[in-house]
């Protein structure tokens, strides 16, 4: 079955706001003389945690901890950091490789539809995609597959019609639960060892012009 159209996940893929997230959160633990602890940081799921990671700073800092200011001095900094991130390496020449042939672009992301579209409009790529399909509109965040069926309807395609492309193991498996072939591209984060149910992982989207990832991509699917 021929592949129309390839589906984005957008946080740690389209635009690095993984490392972006962990740099406001280290800054905000450093304003109370505090380190942060990564290595339970990035959870294993699309959820938002952002309540809960606000509950362990304010139990390091103690009584003295005021949420109101420290929620305001960390998400102007993270703002900061927005101010000047653009797309992933190699992620411009993907989407500019499937216009040119003609594949649709779509994003399935657990991330609600403002944070996408204000991101995404802000670097003026908003107009890449085809469609969005977002946590804020599904019933379960990946790894359910909810968001990629709803990014395939929208589409109007059948799941073997498109490629996803993830950078996390929760997001392979949303896609791969879904019908979607995938190609994975980790993230700083995510332990690449971990992305086996991937079809193909990259390094970066540098790595490879988007044509030839797809087509490895069917050549494994075809000889399965």
């Amino acid at each position: 079955m021929r592949i129309e159209a390839i589906v984005f996940d957008f946080d740690g893929l389209l635009m690095d706001t993984e490392t972006t997230l962990l740099d406001c959160w280290q800054y905000e633990w450093r304003q109370h003389g505090l380190e942060l602890d990564q290595t339970s940081f990035f959870a294993d799921h699309g959820g938002d945690i952002t309540a809960e990671r606000y509950r362990q700073l304010a139990e390091a800092v103690g009584p003295g901890y005021d949420y109101e200011s420290s929620h305001a001095r960390r998400t102007a900094y993270r703002q900061r950091l927005h101010d000047e991130l653009g797309l992933c390496d190699g992620i411009e020449e993907w989407l500019a490789q499937a216009h040119d042939v003609g594949l649709r672009c779509a994003i399935a992301s657990s991330s609600p539809e403002h944070w996408v579209t204000e991101m995404l409009q802000r670097i003026n790529h908003i107009d890449d995609f085809t469609t969005l399909a977002t946590g804020d509109e599904v019933p379960a965040v990946k790894p359910a597959p909810d968001v990629y069926l709803l990014a395939i309807e929208r589409l109007g395609l059948q799941p073997a019609q498109a490629v996803a492309v993830e950078d996390t193991p929760h997001g392979v498996a949303a896609a791969k639960a879904a019908g979607l072939p995938c190609i994975a591209i980790p993230n700083p984060f995510a332990d690449p060892a971990r992305f086996t149910a991937a079809d193909l992982v990259l390094p970066s989207a540098a790595a490879l012009p988007l044509l030839e990832a797809v087509e490895a991509v069917e050549s494994l699917s075809f000889a399965r």
